[in-house]
């Protein structure tokens, strides 16, 4: 192991950043924001009209803890988009997983707070109408696993992102 930094490491630090600029090969949904991406497949899955919304949407809150409903009216294909980019990065996730990840603190009053697990009937109907695209498939040890639909399509709408970011620059 190297323990001084050479200026050739500092200079492969620093081309990096000249390398994300000048990238012309394929982008994947790794290279792009995630925030950026995930408004940018939310809208493709609401121009698409595949995704089937249940009828709950305006009225469920997405977990135990919250106290009202989500503001916006498209949230069921933000949290769509952000399980398909989760299942993306790892592959065989499940519903109680993905439960926890997008859990949150239950205020509690005076006592201290707890984590408490969102709703698992919005991550599932979500990760339904996924299936029924055909943009993930059930892993075989279990979870959920993207099909290579669901990986061209997220990559298409990365590069989409990416390029539109480069000339905003």
């Amino acid at each position: 192991v190297y323990r001084y930094y050479t200026q050739e490491a500092v200079v492969s630090t620093q081309s990096t950043g000249i390398y994300k600029e000048k990238h012309t090969g394929g982008v994947t949904l790794k290279d792009v924001e995630s925030h950026m991406w995930v408004k940018e497949f939310a809208a493709f899955l609401q121009k698409s009209g595949k995704l089937t919304v249940p009828k709950w949407t305006d009225i469920v809150k997405t977990a135990t803890f919250k106290e009202l409903p989500p503001k916006d009216n498209n949230w069921f294909y933000i949290r769509t988009a952000a399980l398909l980019r989760r299942v993306y990065l790892k592959q065989g996730v499940g519903c109680g997983a993905l439960r926890k990840i997008y859990g949150g603190r239950i205020n509690r009053g005076a006592a201290p707070s707890h984590h408490k697990k969102a709703s698992a009937s919005v991550i599932r109907h979500a990760l339904k109408g996924l299936e029924e695209m055909k943009l993930i498939a059930k892993h075989p040890d279990g979870g959920r696993m993207i099909t290579s639909a669901g990986r061209r399509d997220a990559d298409r709408i990365a590069f989409q992102v990416m390029s539109s970011s480069m000339s905003t620059e």
